[in-house]
């Protein structure tokens, strides 16, 4: 028979798996990627350096069962993971800059070999870990808008200089004909 203390462990248990589901939920519904790694080996010390870059980075980073995780992703992007979500993991969501993930990952792996990217997820696709480095290389959210700036001022710059032209060459034909005239 079970003691009354057991029974309350159990049923906090519970709520706490609960409540890391709703969390996971929740930002796995918001998140633009995600890099699974395999973190065993890693050193608490390790572990909240990567958190402290990973707050720094606006990525959110939980260590979690794999079951959790699963019934977390489950109706988001990231349920084509669920089947490669194996051994110990270490889960990082990129919160506003989609590659922000991969380069903290791809970062912090350089200096910690024990930390292995096993699953990248973007777009409700699935790859390899391997693909942390093309994750880690896509633009921030600055670079982006800069990006389409440049591509949306190009025409504009063009257009100014078609219309400028005209005005421009009467311009140079006036000097030569003055400097002829000159000479």
């Amino acid at each position: 028979m079970r003691s009354s203390s057991e029974g309350k462990a159990m049923a906090l248990n519970l709520e706490q798996k609960k409540e890391v589901v709703a969390e996971l939920a929740n930002v796995a519904a918001k998140a633009h990627s995600l890099v699974a790694a395999e973190y065993a080996g890693l050193t608490v010390e390790q572990l909240t350096q990567l958190r402290k870059k990973a707050r720094q980075s606006n990525v959110f980073v939980k260590v979690a069962k794999n079951t959790l995780v699963s019934r977390a992703v489950e109706g988001t992007d990231y349920a084509c993971v669920k089947d490669a979500l194996v051994g110990p993991m270490l889960y990082a969501f990129s919160k506003e800059d989609p590659g922000a993930a991969g380069r903290l990952i791809k970062e912090f792996a350089k200096a910690n070999e024990k930390l292995v990217p096993k699953v990248v997820a973007i777009g409700g696709q699935m790859y390899p870990g391997s693909h942390v480095e093309k994750l880690a290389s896509l633009p921030t959210r600055e670079q982006a808008l800069a990006m389409l700036m440049g591509t949306m001022l190009a025409p504009i710059t063009k257009l100014v200089r078609t219309l400028a032209e005209p005005a421009a060459k009467t311009a140079r034909a006036v000097a030569a004909v003055r400097d002829k005239k000159a000479a």
